[in-house]
């Protein structure tokens, strides 16, 4: 535990849930870690333990930058892994983020630091969020695809099961040490699609950030977040406009993933669909 360094004495927390989530090969389209800045900046956050940087990372490859203070001063930037404590006012439990970027090294030493430091916290369950590249429509609603320590969890999130096998990155790694160690866990991932990869995709940022709020029962306000996928969608939809090849290729994928629907998948069940419209109806405040 000596990378791991607390702010101060730990916090008080209710039922905690770790929510974790990180910059690099997990976050297609910068998906997953715009969600969980989407959190910490709805609730009340507060920084808690940082994780030094110098155990798990080769700063040739994950290389720290330099800011300017006031125009003068120069700032090292190192990459951070940093725990946040998000208290929820009202709710039953609260939240534990995990911010970070992916760590070069030691990959089963980060996670068993992680695992160490949620139970420290009495973290009950962690969930791990990410986004990957897939042949999906921009059009269409975002697949959340999902892998849970209890099967039972996967079935009441009514959750696509992931049939991905292949490289993995420290979300998987996060996931499976929990596993071993005997700890609730779960991973959230949004597909995103690949011919828009390279910008910031709100729309699956959106999508996982409901996904948590199912798994969590905690309502976040992601009203800029509602904003930003409108006008993402309407950029996307003028550019592919402009290119006919592009167009012709969505329309493919469009059609395959609706066809997709059709034959394999079930749709949501009432309850579901209620669950979301109330969680809908508490993000407008009453209005």
């Amino acid at each position: 535990m000596d990378a791991l360094s607390w702010e101060g004495d730990l916090p008080q927390l209710r039922s905690p849930i770790l929510v974790c989530s990180f910059r690099g090969w997990n976050d297609a389209a910068a998906a997953a870690s715009t969600a969980l800045a989407t959190v910490a900046n709805s609730l009340d956050a507060e920084l808690i333990a940082r994780i030094d940087p110098e155990e798990y990372f080769d700063f040739q490859a994950t290389r720290p930058t330099i800011t300017l203070t006031e125009g003068q001063a120069r700032q090292i930037d190192w990459p951070e892994n940093n725990l946040i404590a998000a208290r929820v006012p009202g709710g039953d439990r609260d939240l534990v983020l995990l911010d970070g970027t992916e760590p070069n090294l030691r990959w089963r030493t980060f996670s068993e630091t992680i695992a160490t430091a949620a139970d420290a916290l009495g973290v009950e369950m962690v969930i791990t969020m990410g986004a990957l590249i897939a042949e999906v429509s921009h059009t269409l609603a975002v697949p959340i695809t999902g892998l849970a320590s209890d099967e039972e969890l996967v079935e009441e999130l009514d959750l696509q099961r992931s049939s991905y096998e292949g490289p993995t990155g420290i979300v998987g790694i996060v996931h499976d040490c929990c596993r071993q160690v005997g700890m609730t866990s779960a991973s959230l991932w949004a597909a995103v699609p690949h011919y828009v990869a390279a910008v910031p995709n709100p729309k699956a940022a959106l999508a996982l950030l409901r996904r948590l709020e199912g798994l969590t029962g905690i309502a976040v306000d992601a009203t800029d977040l509602e904003a930003e996928t409108t006008t993402y969608e309407e950029q996307i939809g003028r550019a592919v406009a402009a290119n006919p090849e592009i167009e012709e290729l969505v329309e493919r994928i469009e059609a395959e993933q609706v066809e997709q629907l059709g034959e394999g998948e079930d749709l949501p069940s009432a309850d579901t669909i209620a669950r979301e419209f109330q969680r809908f109806l508490r993000q407008q405040g009453g209005q």
